[in-house]
């Protein structure tokens, strides 16, 4: 079974940071781009930011950029954000995806990248910005 697990979330005072995992199993990820998604309490899902199968491209929403950081560890089948900079409007439940092939999953910034076009999804893990 095809399964990703997302990890790290929690509480944390504006201006801070979190790290958060996605860990997969029952199939390796090398071949697949890696999305981070969000869903703030009465808003539609977006997608966050995006890294490519080879970790060489990411494309991210510009709320993010300079803030947040997706790198992916293929030996541990392991995909992290980081983010920095917490914002109140970062509350969510941020869930990761996967997605072939990773040209079109995972396009290059500027291009638009579709929630559609992920296969596998995690239950998601809560980030709450708050003092």
């Amino acid at each position: 079974q095809l399964q990703l697990v997302e990890s790290g979330g929690g509480l944390v005072q504006p201006g801070g940071s979190l790290r958060l995992s996605c860990a997969a199993s029952g199939f390796t990820l090398d071949y697949y781009a890696i999305g981070w998604f969000r869903q703030a309490p009465g808003k539609e899902r977006e997608g966050v930011i995006c890294i490519s199968s080879s970790g060489g491209r990411t494309n991210y929403v510009d709320s993010v950029k300079g803030r947040f950081t997706i790198s992916r560890d293929d030996a541990k089948n392991t995909v992290f954000l980081q983010m920095n900079g917490l914002k109140p409007e970062d509350t969510a439940v941020y869930y990761c995806a996967a997605g072939r092939p990773s040209y079109r999953v995972c396009p290059a910034y500027g291009s638009r990248w579709l929630e559609g076009s992920f296969e596998v999804w995690g239950q998601g893990t809560l980030v709450t910005v708050s003092s």
